[in-house]
C-alpha cells in the first residue's frame, strides 16, 4: 500500500475547474472517512482538493497521465485522482478512467458516468480507484495473485490492458465503455454538463419575439380556423417543424456545429460527441421553451378569448379541447418567430447558454488555434 512516511495516505483530488472541481469538493467532505471505513486495518486518509485546467489544450489521455505525474511528483502526495468532464479517446474507444499503479495516478472521464447520479458515481468510482491504487502490494496476502485487476469503479466498465508502461503510456490498466450504451452514456453525460435548461433563460430575445408572435396569434381568428381544423398528426408534424427549425437556426446563426481539423478516429468521434450533444442540448432547450410557450398561450387564452366570437367564427363551441389545440398550433407558430428572434441575440450569449463553461473554454481555444 501506498503510504506515507507519517502513516497517512495522502489523496489528491486534481480537478478541472467548475463541474469537476465542484463534484470534488462535495465528495472530498466524507471521502477520508469513507475510504478508512472500507480500507479497514486502521488505514487513515487525508484528502486534498486542488482546482486547476491540468486538460488545457489537450485532449490525449497519454499526454494527460504525464501531466498528473509530473504535478503529482511536484507535491507530497500519494495517490493523485484528476477528475474531467471532457470525454477522453485512446486507440478508437471511449476512455472511463486510466490507471497507473506504479505512481498512484488515476484519471476519469465524468461524462463516461452518464448523467444520472453522477455524483454518487463519481465518488464511487474515485473509492475504487484509491483503494484500487493504495492496496496492489497486498494482494499477494489477501490470497490474490499479483496483477489481478483492481474492482471496476463502475459495473459497466470494461477493463483493458495496455501493456507495459513505456515512454508513450503512462498506465497499466484502463477502462472503457463500449457499445452503443456506452455512446449514449457519454452522450447524456455531456449533455448534462451543458445544462440545456439554461437555453431558455439565455434566449431572452428570441423568447419575447415568440411571446409577441404567440400574443397576436391567439387574438387572429384565422387562426382559430385553422386550429380547429388541423388534425392531431398535422398538430404534431407542425410541433415537430417548428422545434426542427428552431434548433437548426440556433446551431446555424450561433456557429455550434464543431468541425474538427484533424483527420484521426479519435478527433472524428469527438466531433461526432461534440456534435451530437450539441444537437441534444439545443434540443432540449427548445422543447422546454415550447412547453413553456403551449402553457403561457393557454393561460392568455383563457383570459382573453370570448365563447359567442370564437364560435361565431369557427362553428364550434369553446370547449377544453379547442383551448388546448389552438394553444398547441399558437405554440407552433410562436417557436417559428422565436427563432426568426434568435437572430437579434449575440453569438456568445447563445454559446453560453448552449454550452457549458468548460465546453466554451475549448471551443475558443480550438478557434484560436484555428485562427493562428
Amino acid at each position: 500500500m501506498r503510504v506515507s512516511s507519517h502513516g497517512v495516505t495522502v489523496v489528491a483530488l486534481l480537478a478541472d475547474p467548475y463541474t469537476p472541481t465542484e463534484i470534488a469538493q462535495r465528495m472530498a467532505r466524507t471521502l477520508s472517512t469513507r475510504l478508512a471505513d472500507k480500507a479497514g486495518q486502521g488505514r487513515r486518509f487525508v484528502v486534498e482538493v486542488v482546482s486547476e485546467p491540468f486538460t488545457s489544450g489537450t485532449e490525449d489521455p497519454p499526454t494527460l497521465m504525464r501531466r498528473i505525474m509530473d504535478r503529482g511528483s511536484a507535491e507530497d502526495w500519494d495517490i493523485v485522482v484528476a477528475l474531467t468532464d471532457l470525454p477522453l479517446h485512446t486507440h478508437g474507444r471511449r476512455l472511463a478512467v486510466d490507471l497507473n499503479h506504479e505512481h498512484g495516478l488515476a484519471l476519469l472521464s465524468l461524462p463516461s458516468l452518464g448523467g444520472l447520479r453522477l455524483h454518487s458515481r463519481a465518488r464511487r468510482a474515485v473509492e475504487e480507484a484509491v483503494l484500487g491504487l493504495a492496496g496492489p502490494q497486498t494482494t499477494a496476502v489477501e490470497g490474490l495473485p499479483l496483477g489481478q485487476p483492481s474492482p471496476p469503479p463502475d459495473d459497466r466498465l470494461e477493463p483493458v490492458h495496455p501493456g507495459p508502461i513505456g515512454e508513450t503510456e503512462a498506465d497499466d490498466l484502463r477502462y472503457v465503455v463500449s457499445g452503443p450504451r456506452g455512446y449514449l452514456r457519454i452522450l447524456v453525460g455531456m449533455v448534462r454538463a451543458n445544462r440545456p435548461w439554461r437555453l431558455v433563460t439565455g434566449l431572452s430575445k428570441a423568447l419575447a419575439a415568440a411571446l409577441a408572435t404567440g400574443a397576436i396569434a391567439t387574438l387572429d381568428s384565422t387562426t382559430w380556423s385553422l386550429a380547429e381544423a388541423l388534425s392531431a398528426p398535422r398538430l404534431v408534424i407542425a410541433m415537430v417543424g417548428s422545434v426542427g427549425l428552431m434548433i437548426g437556426w440556433l446551431i446555424v446563426d450561433g456557429e455550434l456545429w464543431h468541425r474538427s481539423t484533424e483527420g484521426s478516429p479519435e478527433a472524428r468521434q469527438r466531433a461526432r460527441l461534440y456534435n451530437a450533444s450539441t444537437v441534444v442540448t439545443v434540443g432540449i432547450g427548445a422543447l422546454v421553451c415550447y412547453v413553456g410557450l403551449m402553457a403561457i398561450n393557454l393561460v392568455w387564452a383563457l383570459f382573453i378569448l370570448n365563447d359567442q366570437v370564437f364560435a361565431s367564427m369557427t362553428r364550434s363551441p369553446l370547449h377544453a379541447t379547442e383551448y388546448l389545440t389552438l394553444s398547441w398550433f399558437v405554440a407552433s407558430v410562436a417557436t417559428v418567430g422565436g427563432a426568426l428572434g434568435s437572430g437579434l441575440e449575440s453569438d456568445e450569449a447563445i454559446r453560453a447558454a448552449a454550452y457549458s463553461k468548460r465546453e466554451q473554454e475549448r471551443r475558443h481555444r480550438l478557434q484560436g488555434a484555428h485562427d493562428d
